[in-house]
């Protein structure tokens, strides 16, 4: 916002969507106005600024923390996270101006006292809820797919071109592919991938954002994906590897006579390239095309559709990521929130289907993520996972998540426990069968390639807590012993244990 935008709505004075406050009002205070704005269409609080339009300028000495810390989360249910900034007049003087996009969780309350109070805008006065309006509120919150909410900041450019045009016209055959910023953004709101916000300019949704958005987290923070490895049977200090990727759902494809073939991955082709090493065993010997044969742990097409399943059916009222966490005897998928509309587990299983975030589906089954049934649990997850590990998926649904665990039928090959992971013992070391004595360090590394061949220097460097030019100093070091040998290149090869 700039000043001129200020002054406007200064000079149009109080209404259904702007409150005029000083900065010296009392957080419960603060916290009625922003619940009645949320439980309406939105909004702002100029801070600042006097009821008779005159504009004082803020005086608290860190406004910002005190309106997130104590007003927002001290205040307000369920969580609301608001769009802040300060803009400085001519003549010095500042006001802070708190926006409150189209929230979906309503009715909001204030929580004070022990008592929760909704409220809602009539003109430019806040007052308690009426039972016949909470019942409205309730009913309207249930109509609002979050999928479709705006993400503030958000524009047009936050968007991958070359993502966008290749799904029209490679994907959905489109004959006509927007050629201006104007003609695009009027298709993408079209199809519910922009929307106007409370500004003039419009942004992205979650859907588009998710879907398409260059870097999705720098602006939702919780739309990527945590992958967590570790070499014991629970969650350890040290992890094999701890990441988030941020990159668009979808990936780049090439589409012709011969096929389809990806040429840009999405953050579902990423994450399933980073997991292999940890969910994949090569065998000991070269096969007669001088390969070595490898062995999914866990049936590679199970994990593919729970992970599609896990991102495209989050709730995305919460504020964490889709997280995949890997044990010695187990994988497990953790997607956001309770499961959708009714559903239980037991109609998962049956093979009823209640798409969460119904454009995010479609657009994944335009691409072929998923199969225009919608029975992957039932038809593919569970069956392939009983027969390679010999144990049905178990399934666990709380009002904070849904949880799908996966039992390996034979415990992998993990790092020994007096490899350890860390550098604290420092007496451990390892003996191979020449009777050469190995440093603490080394002995780590020799034990992680001998379980994970394919690891890269980046991975190994997180697995033992030292730097890269650490390890590859290291590994140098084996290689002139002859303890190890790199087969292939940087990309596609892996390492050899030699004993």
């Amino acid at each position: 916002m700039n000043k001129r935008e200020l002054l406007e709505l200064i000079t149009n004075g109080e209404n259904s969507g702007v409150e005029f406050k000083l900065d010296d009002v009392r957080p419960e205070q603060l916290a009625k106005e922003v619940v009645a704005l949320a439980n309406l269409k939105g909004g702002r609080i100029l801070l600042g600024v006097a009821d008779d339009k005159s504009i004082v300028g803020i005086t608290r000495d860190n406004l910002s923390e005190w309106v997130a810390d104590t007003v927002f989360a001290r205040y307000v249910h369920p969580i609301i996270l608001p769009y802040y900034e300060e803009i400085t007049m001519d003549d010095g003087k500042v006001v802070a101006v708190v926006t409150i996009g189209q929230e979906i969780s309503k009715p909001y309350v204030v929580r004070t006292n022990d008592r929760e109070t909704a409220y809602v805008r009539i003109g430019s006065v806040s007052r308690p809820a009426t039972r016949e309006q909470l019942l409205i509120l309730g009913s309207a919150s249930g109509m609002v797919h979050s999928e479709i909410m705006p993400v503030h900041r958000t524009s047009f450019e936050s968007l991958d071109l070359a993502r966008l045009e290749n799904y029209l016209r490679d994907i959905l055959n489109d004959p006509e592919v927007p050629e201006s910023r104007a003609a695009w953004i009027t298709r993408l709101k079209a199809l519910g991938l922009m929307v106007d916000a409370v500004t003039n300019e419009p942004v992205c949704t979650i859907a588009g954002l998710l879907l398409f958005g260059i870097k999705p987290r720098q602006f939702l923070r919780q739309s990527g994906l945590r992958i967590m490895f570790f070499g014991a049977p629970d969650k350890i200090y040290q992890a094999q590897m701890d990441k988030v990727l941020d990159a668009p759902l979808v990936g780049r494809f090439q589409v012709g006579k011969a096929g389809k073939s990806l040429i840009d991955a999405g953050l579902i082709e990423k994450a399933l390239e980073l997991i292999e090493p940890f969910v994949t065993r090569e065998s000991d010997h070269i096969d007669q095309n001088f390969r070595r044969e490898k062995k999914w742990l866990y049936p590679f097409e199970a994990l593919r559709e729970l992970l599609i399943n896990a991102l495209a059916h989050r709730d995305w009222t919460r504020f964490v990521d889709v997280e995949i966490a890997g044990y010695q005897d187990r994988l497990e998928i953790t997607s956001p929130g309770a499961l959708p509309n009714s559903m239980t587990i037991e109609k998962v299983l049956a093979g009823q289907r209640s798409a969460r975030n119904t454009i995010v589906v479609e657009v994944l089954r335009d691409y072929g993520y998923v199969d225009a049934r919608g029975m992957g649990i039932r038809t593919k997850v569970v069956p392939l996972i009983e027969k390679s590990t010999g144990a049905a998926p178990a399934f666990e649904a709380t009002d904070d998540y849904f949880k799908t665990t996966i039992r390996s039928a034979t415990v992998p090959e993990t790092v020994p426990e007096n490899a350890n992971l860390s550098l604290k013992n420092a007496d451990v070391v390892t003996t191979v069968p020449d009777n050469t004595v190995l440093k603490p360090l080394q002995g780590q590394l020799v034990a992680l390639l001998k379980a994970h061949p394919q690891m890269t220097y980046e991975e190994l460097a997180a697995g033992v807590g030292q730097t890269r030019k650490t390890v590859q100093r290291h590994l140098q070091q084996l290689k002139a012993k002859g303890l190890l040998r790199r087969i292939g290149g940087a990309k596609g090869g892996y390492w050899e244990v030699i004993e």
